[in-house]
C-alpha cells in the first residue's frame, strides 16, 4: 500500500511539474505569425543532412517533405547515406518548399555530403564513389564550381576527420544535432535522461537544456579560415530513429521537431520566384559561397537578421572576399531586441574584438582579416536548471584582404 501511495505521489508530482514546464517559453524574441525579411535581403531557411527510409531514416521522402512544410522551411536537401544512382524525382518545388536531392557518403572514417547541381553521380558503387571523392577532395579550393562537398560532424565519435583538411572540401558542419546530443550524453547521462522525461511537456526546452557550444568546430573554423575560404553549415542529422528497436513505431524526435531546432538562413538579393531551376541555382550558390548564417531557431525566429560589410560604393554579404578600403564598416542588425541579456560579438581572426549590447552595431574595418559574428543570449531555465548562455546566431566569415 505504501509503495502504491509513493508511486501515485511521484506520478502526480511529475505531471504537475510537467504542467509548470509546459508554460515555459524558450523564445527570446516575440513570436510572430510571419516574420519580415530584412530591408535589403530575402531570408530563406532550410536544412541539410536529412535521411529517409531509402537509407538510414524512418520515413518516406514524401512524409519528410510534409514535415518540412509543417516546419515552415523554404528549402530541404536530402542526404541519404551511401545511396548510389540517387533518385532525383523529388527535386522540384513541393508547394512553397524547394527540395534538392544530395547524398552522404562514407569516406575513410568520415561522412561527406555531396551535391551536384548538374545531377552528376558520385559513382555506381562504393569503389567508384571512393575514387571520385578522392579526386574531388584533392582539387584546389573553389575548383569545382558545380558541386558542393561538406564534411559532416567532423568531431563525432567514430566519424572524426584525421589529418589535414582537404582543399577540395567546401566546408563542414559547425552544428550537428546528433553530435550535440551525443556530447550531452557523454557529459551527463542523468541530465540527458531528464531531458527525455520532460520532452512530452516541452520539447523545445528538452533540446535546449542539452545544448553546449561546438568549441572544437569553432577552433577548426578559426584555424582553417586563416588559410583559405571555408564555409560552415548546420546539419539536422534528421532520421527520426533516436530510439533503438522502436524507430519504426516511434519516430523520435520527429522530422518536424528536428527541422525546428536549427537551420541555415540563406540571404539573397532577389527573392525566390517559384521557378525551380533558377531558385535552385540561387540556393546552391549561396550555400557554396557562404552567403548565410546559422541559427538556433528554438531560441526565436532570426528572420530579419543581417550582417554586411559596406564601403562607400558596395555592400558585401557574409562569405564574401573583400579588398580593404578606407571607411569600410561591418554592420549588424538583429530582427528584434531579445527579452534576455544578449551581446553581439565581433571576432577577427578568431579573437574577440568587440561586444555590443544593442540591436544594431557598426564596427570599423581598419585592417585585413577574417571577420565573423556570434550573437549570444542568456536565458533563465526552469528548475532544476539555472541561467545559461546560448549562441543564437553564427555567421559565415567575411574575408578582408590587403
Amino acid at each position: 500500500m505504501k509503495t502504491l501511495v509513493a508511486l501515485s505521489f511521484l506520478l502526480v508530482t511529475y505531471f504537475l511539474y510537467g504542467f509548470y514546464l509546459n508554460q515555459f517559453d524558450t523564445s527570446i524574441v516575440p513570436r510572430q505569425i510571419s516574420a519580415a525579411h530584412s530591408s535589403n535581403y530575402y531570408d530563406y531557411k532550410g536544412v541539410l543532412n536529412v535521411h529517409t527510409d531509402l537509407s538510414a531514416g524512418s520515413a518516406t521522402p514524401s512524409f519528410v517533405i510534409t514535415s518540412a512544410k509543417l516546419a515552415s522551411l523554404d528549402f530541404l536537401i536530402f542526404t541519404d547515406l551511401n545511396l548510389f544512382n540517387m533518385p532525383t524525382s523529388f527535386e522540384s518545388y513541393h508547394g512553397n518548399l524547394l527540395v534538392m536531392s544530395a547524398g552522404k557518403y562514407s569516406y575513410l572514417d568520415s561522412r561527406i555530403m555531396y551535391y551536384s547541381i548538374n545531377q552528376e553521380s558520385i559513382g555506381d558503387s562504393f569503389g567508384e564513389a571512393q575514387v571520385k571523392m578522392a579526386d574531388l577532395l584533392s582539387q584546389k579550393t573553389g575548383a569545382s564550381k558545380d558541386s558542393l562537398s561538406i564534411l559532416a560532424h567532423p568531431y563525432k565519435a567514430g566519424f572524426s576527420w584525421n589529418g589535414d583538411f582537404p582543399t577540395g572540401l567546401d566546408g563542414f558542419e559547425l552544428w550537428n544535432l546528433k553530435s550535440l546530443s551525443n556530447r550531452a550524453w557523454e557529459y551527463s547521462k542523468l541530465s540527458t535522461i531528464w531531458s527525455l522525461l520532460i520532452y512530452p511537456f516541452n520539447p523545445r526546452l528538452s533540446f535546449l537544456r542539452l545544448y553546449s557550444e561546438p568549441t572544437d568546430e569553432i577552433a577548426l573554423l578559426d584555424k582553417l579560415s586563416l588559410q583559405r575560404k571555408i564555409v560552415v553549415y548546420a546539419g539536422a542529422e534528421a532520421s527520426a530513429r533516436a530510439i533503438p528497436l522502436a524507430n519504426y513505431f516511434i519516430k523520435f524526435p520527429s522530422y518536424k521537431r528536428s527541422f525546428e531546432i536549427m537551420s541555415n538562413h540563406v540571404l539573397l538579393k532577389s527573392e525566390l520566384t517559384g521557378s525551380f531551376n533558377g531558385d535552385r541555382s540561387k540556393i546552391f550558390n549561396a550555400l557554396k559561397q557562404g552567403n548565410f548564417y546559422l541559427a538556433m531557431d528554438i531560441l526565436g525566429d532570426p528572420k530579419g537578421f543581417v550582417a554586411t560589410i559596406e564601403d562607400d560604393k558596395q555592400t558585401y554579404l557574409m562569405g564574401s572576399e573583400i579588398k580593404l578600403k578606407k571607411g569600410m564598416q561591418l554592420k549588424v542588425r538583429l530582427p528584434a531586441v531579445p527579452k534576455d541579456f544578449f551581446e553581439i560579438i565581433i571576432l577577427k581572426d578568431g579573437q574577440d574584438v568587440g561586444r555590443i549590447n544593442e540591436p544594431e552595431a557598426i564596427f570599423p574595418i581598419t585592417s585585413p582579416g577574417v571577420y565573423r559574428i556570434q550573437v549570444r543570449v542568456t536565458s533563465m531555465l526552469p528548475m532544476p536548471d539555472a541561467k545559461k548562455w546560448f549562441t543564437w546566431i553564427y555567421t559565415n566569415p567575411f574575408y578582408v584582404t590587403p
